[in-house]
């Protein structure tokens, strides 16, 4: 641990602290602006639409591919030093985005963006475990960390639709360049470093399996989500579940393993872990079924759709901020419990929305689902980088990220079925509508609203208003289940948490199974393991 930091954290550290959160939005906020210039691209460079799925999807499949590699390459040759080289690589990626000519240099530019993103992330949250030595402030800054994340994904929308209501659909991919020349000017100043002398090499090999797994996994889930139960996306997740068998095995024999799998001998890691990931399997398959509602069934521009997401940014900003604070005397499985009795409240009044109610009760029932996630997301990350020996905060930030990758996939790919079969056994256009018209749009509400631009205004709305029906169906659908099992995930947590004191109260519990003869950071004292 770098001894220059104190116990305590200064102007120095929360000022760094700002230099690490906003690359982290710019990255989330990225993902979402690119969907808005998407149909402006791809008519100016000619995209096809296996081109056009190839620049929406190459991001998040590199993300989630490298994540670990990134993760454990930090704690092998520096975080300060890998976030740098993961800044200069984001700020180069996005300006030839931004400029790209051609469908294929496009493609590649995304790619590079998502291998720069998996530096990114874990680079950002395990210097955080660095540089705030006092628990209770480590709490707080990892929720600023966390709002960040979670507001550049509603924001997303909204700034890409300003930028191109005035820009062409280049500027979107600059928005990054400058906090990332920021981050390459201050970050070794204020910054400091760290890394696991003991580590041991990269094993390339692990690295390989890693990728092997991670990769057809995803993209399995991310094509489930898009067309359904077939043999092709199926094989995927098989090719990558067999895989991830062959790492894991790999991982034991190992001395130096490119994945400690002891962090998950800890109970708290696990649980937090799990948690995170089912938190973002129920509620971000939620929010893309929202953003379609607001759009499709409302009617609204992306850019006021975004604008009635905002109640749910400041639900998320206060929660976010208080719920670090109130952990301070309350235990974190009491805490979490608590929020989400606030989600699956949120989630139970979408299931009261139809066509005609208006975004009034879909923006309440967000803001209810963001105003109940902060404890989950904030104390859940806290307990996974606190359960980890500092010298392997990269890897737990890794896995972190990972399991959120994997849980938005699958996510989509179940509910986002859920409701794709729902839709299906609902929609029945009336007669008058033109046979080739009502067969378009069987697929999905965003396939009717294409197919109603070629009708007469009544038989385009004879068209909508069935098919708006079938999709409300739909969210209702996920909405309860979604309910029903976050309900589920809630009583767990507050039963594996249970033991977890207060943050910075003394740990009364046993040594961790995963504590390392150099872990003397004062943070060692956050979590007691449950028993």
């Amino acid at each position: 641990m770098n001894d220059t930091i104190p116990a305590r954290a200064g102007r120095r550290e929360w000022t760094a602290l700002a230099v690490l959160a906003l690359p982290t939005l710019l990255v989330s906020v990225d993902v979402y602006a690119l969907l808005l210039a998407l149909p402006h691209l791809s008519a100016d460079l000619g995209a096809s639409s296996t081109q056009q799925l190839w620049i929406t999807d190459v991001y998040g499949f590199l993300i989630a591919g490298f994540l670990i590699t990134m993760g454990t390459l930090g704690d092998r040759i520096g975080r300060r030093r890998l976030l740098l080289v993961g800044a200069a690589a984001f700020g180069v990626a996005s300006v030839v985005a931004a400029y790209a000519t051609s469908p294929a240099m496009l493609v590649a530019a995304r790619a590079a963006l998502g291998v720069a993103g998996a530096i990114l992330a874990p680079s950002t949250i395990s210097l955080i475990r660095t540089l705030f030595r006092d628990p209770r402030q480590m709490g707080l800054a990892i929720g600023l960390w966390g709002l960040c994340f979670s507001v550049g994904a509603v924001i997303g929308p909204v700034v890409g639709g300003a930028l191109l209501s005035r820009f062409w659909w280049g500027s979107v991919f600059l928005l990054g360049v400058p906090v990332m020349a920021l981050l390459l000017v201050v970050g070794p100043v204020l910054l400091p470093e760290y890394r696991d002398p003991n580590a041991g090499k990269l094993d390339l090999t692990s690295v390989a399996l890693s990728l092997a797994a991670v990769l057809p996994a995803v993209h399995g889930l991310k094509e489930l989500a898009k067309t359904g139960w077939r043999a092709s996306p199926v094989a995927g997740i098989v090719i990558g579940v067999v895989f991830a068998v062959l790492f894991v095995r790999r991982q034991r024999r190992l001395e130096h393993p490119l994945l400690d799998l002891r962090l998950f001998a800890n109970r708290s890691f696990s649980t937090a872990l799990g948690a995170m990931m089912f938190g973002t399997l129920l509620t971000g398959a939620v929010m893309l079924f929202i953003t379609q509602d607001l759009q499709l069934v409302e009617g609204l521009s992306p850019l006021a759709a975004g604008l009635w997401m905002m109640p749910a940014i400041g639900a998320n900003t206060v929660s976010f901020v208080v719920s670090p604070i109130l952990a301070r005397w309350f235990r974190p499985a009491h805490l979490i419990g608590a929020g989400l009795a606030v989600s699956v409240s949120g989630l139970v009044v979408l299931t009261q929305t139809d066509t005609t109610s208006g975004p009034t009760t879909l923006a309440t029932g967000f803001a209810l689902i963001f105003l109940g996630s902060g404890p989950l997301v904030t104390l859940s990350i806290h307990l996974i980088m606190a359960s980890a020996p500092p010298e392997k905060a990269g890897s737990a930030a890794a896995l972190n990220e990972t399991s959120g990758q994997f849980g938005f996939a699958f996510g989509l790919a179940a509910l986002g079925s859920i409701g794709t079969a729902v839709y299906d056994s609902r929609f029945a256009p009336p007669a008058q509508v033109p046979a080739g018209a009502a067969d378009a749009a069987r697929g999905s509400l965003a396939d009717a609203v294409v197919a109603a631009r070629d009708l007469p205004p009544d038989l385009a709305e004879a068209l909508l208003a069935p098919a708006r029906e079938a999709f409300v169906s739909g969210l209702h659908l996920v909405s309860a289940l979604s309910a029903a099992i976050l309900a589920v995930v809630a009583v767990l947590i507050v039963r594996l948490l249970r033991a977890v004191p207060p943050t910075g109260a003394p740990s009364t519990g046993e040594p961790s199974s995963v504590d390392s003869p150099h872990q003397t950071d004062s943070v060692d004292t956050m979590v007691a393991p449950a028993r």
